[in-house]
């Protein structure tokens, strides 16, 4: 590897000097490359050559921009069969947010130091912390089909994320945990909006609130998977957004869950009415396909919360200055998050007092440091106060002589 000064003359008669490194890459090839100041040059054959003799080097010539690597990682994913939900999602994070910032940028000029910038960049854009953790891990993904084709050796973003940053530390500390009465509904709650629950809505909700199944393995839930004789259901598939059904999105998502009777006899009545079509969908709309996940939300759960009067004011009045009322919990997950409470929750509490692993079966999580991360602190502690007691009193324990 060399680095040697060329002049030259342009057209105009004006007389040029550029610092030129020469060298041969990992694969044999010869490479060069120009820059304005011998410093630059000295510094970029002193890594070039660390690189080339580590077998991680590859030219920028000889590799692609973030916008080039980002069409071919959608490509891969379209030819994947990815669902369609996936795929919106990445061209969200290719187009609105990694283009815009940085779409020209080289793969080989990026390092943990850029990757950090580019975050830094995000968020003074009005991108949200969890917005730009998303398109991180998306950028990380494009590194990693870059690499598969060969055009970048590093995946800086994999590198960071093993590094376990003080900042995604910081970003770990700084999420809420999930609070009764406010992410998970309390058990009057619970109670006030079975009662209220009415019309084609109440077997939905009847249901969900005692198998804590995603809003998306209910609308692809079918009668099939459903052993009203056994008070059994089992999730094997999901609809997306758009009404396409698909696998769950993990092996684990594929689970057996037993029914409590009032489900049983729910369902069984439910299936008599239940609208006919070719699916054969437990939760269909009135034409037998898949319901419309805003249906559900709106005329579902939000229009049973009203009618329960588990409300929380907008802040917005009608034309007579009345407060306008808004339903108290926006998803259907508040509905998952207290079954996995009440699986959680000790029998003389009127819980299940399931060990975590069956409560990581039931919840369908991928490992059980999902169901940890997200419920480890609704698991019953032990009796502190009685064991520090019982410690004291051992510790101070006057020995017989």
């Amino acid at each position: 590897m060399s680095v040697r000064k060329r002049k030259w003359t342009n057209e105009n008669g004006d007389e040029k000097t550029a610092w030129v490194v020469d060298y041969v890459d990992a694969q044999g090839k010869r490479r060069h490359k120009s820059f304005r100041l011998k410093k630059l040059a000295d510094q970029f054959a002193a890594t070039a050559s660390v690189e080339v003799r580590q077998g991680i080097h590859v030219a920028d010539s000889a590799t692609v921009t973030i916008e080039q690597a980002g069409n071919l990682w959608l490509a891969s994913g379209d030819a994947a069969g990815l669902e369609r939900t996936t795929m919106d999602q990445r061209r969200q994070h290719l187009r609105l947010h990694l283009v815009p910032f940085a779409g020209n940028v080289k793969l080989s000029k990026i390092n943990a130091p850029w990757i950090r910038a580019l975050q830094d960049e995000l968020r003074s854009n009005g991108r949200s912390p969890a917005m730009v953790r998303r398109v991180t891990v998306s950028l990380g993904s494009i590194l990693a089909d870059a690499q598969a084709r060969g055009l970048v050796i590093r995946n800086a973003v994999h590198e960071l994320a093993r590094a376990r940053s003080s900042s995604s530390a910081s970003d770990k500390r700084a999420k809420a945990l999930l609070r009764v009465g406010v992410d998970i509904p309390t058990n009057d709650e619970i109670r006030a909006i079975l009662e209220a629950a009415t019309g084609r809505y109440r077997p939905l909700l009847v249901t969900m609130i005692f198998t804590g199944i995603r809003a998306s393995e209910a609308r692809g839930l079918i009668w099939e998977a459903v052993d009203l004789k056994r008070s059994v259901l089992e999730v094997r598939q999901r609809a997306d957004r758009y009404g396409e059904i698909g696998m769950p999105k993990s092996g684990a998502g594929q689970r057996a869950i037993p029914l409590p009777p009032l489900v049983v006899n729910t369902l069984r009545e439910w299936k008599l009415a239940c609208p006919p079509g070719a699916a054969g969908l437990v939760f269909p709309n009135g034409t037998g396909n898949v319901e419309d996940h805003q249906n559900m939300l709106k005329r579902g759960l939000w229009a049973t919360q009203l009618a329960a009067g588990l409300t929380v004011e907008t802040g917005q009045a009608d034309a007579e200055g009345n407060p306008i009322l808004a339903a108290k919990y926006s998803g259907f997950h508040a509905l998952r998050h207290w079954y996995a409470s009440w699986c959680i929750n000790r029998k003389a509490d009127g819980g299940l007092e399931l060990t975590p692993k069956a409560v990581q079966t039931r919840m369908g999580h991928s490992s059980i440091q999902v169901t940890f991360d997200t419920y480890g602190h609704l698991f019953p502690a032990p009796d502190e106060g009685a064991e520090l007691a019982a410690a004291e009193k051992a510790l101070f324990a006057v020995k017989p002589e």
